[in-house]
């Protein structure tokens, strides 16, 4: 039974980032993501059922329109295979539960936030704010708390608080430092999302692996890419990545911050 249920979880993963696509593309060009159904953004032509399962369709595909024969992005089937593997792992972390369905909604939302800075360079509000809505939300069953259910949700409040004013604090000092601007708005409502979520220990350890994975990036950027070193990367995928380590891994922020 519990292999049938990871065996869906995966194959619903697939779905619903089928869904996150449309989410990705829709969102921040302000567009609804239920009408009109999905079509080519080259040709327009409205994309059918078949032609829209989840990573079969693009390989079947070769990677192009139907209709217009275009190449389609490799975007949408690596989205897709992220969120079922996603989604398999958080299931067999938490098995069925109410925690696992809250942890399913802010990884969807990591997702998704993700993709979009990496394109565009901005995390809208309704996803960072919604994370710190979802955190103060479900603290009661939150297992990163201790407690009974209103010191849980002082402990989510606390941790959105060191997020949001601590990386305040921080991206304020690096803007006069470096006389530029060192973290965006976007990042900072992002961590208080985050703190909510994982505690004040959270958004230490997240800052470290975000800070870690983003230098190796960047560097990857000067070496292939061209890349000067005070050009802006989004961090919004980095911090992401922090904190889905830290809510797969319930004691790793506690246990980093006593080893550091």
């Amino acid at each position: 039974m519990e292999t049938l249920i990871l065996v869906f979880s995966a194959i619903f993963g697939l779905i619903f980032g089928s869904f996150l696509n449309v989410c990705i593309y829709r969102i921040p060009r302000e567009k609804s993501i239920a009408w009109p159904p999905s079509a080519c953004p080259k040709c327009n032509a409205h994309i059918k059922w078949y032609d829209n399962i989840p990573v079969f369709s693009f390989l079947w595909l070769r990677g192009k329109c139907r209709n217009c024969k275009q190449p389609i992005s490799v975007q949408y089937p690596l989205v897709e295979l992220l969120t079922g593997v996603l989604t398999f792992l958080f299931v067999w972390r938490y098995g069925l539960t109410p925690w696992t369905f809250v942890v399913l909604a802010a990884v969807y939302a990591l997702v998704i936030l993700s993709v979009i800075d990496l394109e565009l360079m901005i995390i809208p509000d309704r996803f960072s704010l919604g994370l710190i809505g979802l955190g103060l939300a479900f603290a009661w069953l939150n297992p990163n708390f201790e407690g009974i259910w209103w010191q849980k949700e002082l402990l989510s409040l606390l941790g959105a608080g060191v997020g949001l004013f601590g990386v305040l604090a921080i991206a304020l000092i690096g803007t006069w430092w470096f006389k530029k601007e060192a973290m965006g708005g976007g990042d900072v409502k992002l961590m208080g999302g985050i703190g909510a979520l994982i505690g004040w220990e959270g958004v230490i350890t997240t800052l470290i692996f975000a800070s870690f994975l983003g230098l190796i990036y960047a560097i990857f950027l000067m070496i292939f890419k061209g890349k000067k070193g005070a050009d802006a990367i989004p961090f919004g995928p980095f911090l992401s990545m922090g904190a889905l380590i830290n809510l797969f891994y319930l004691v790793l922020p506690s246990m980093l911050v006593i080893e550091f």
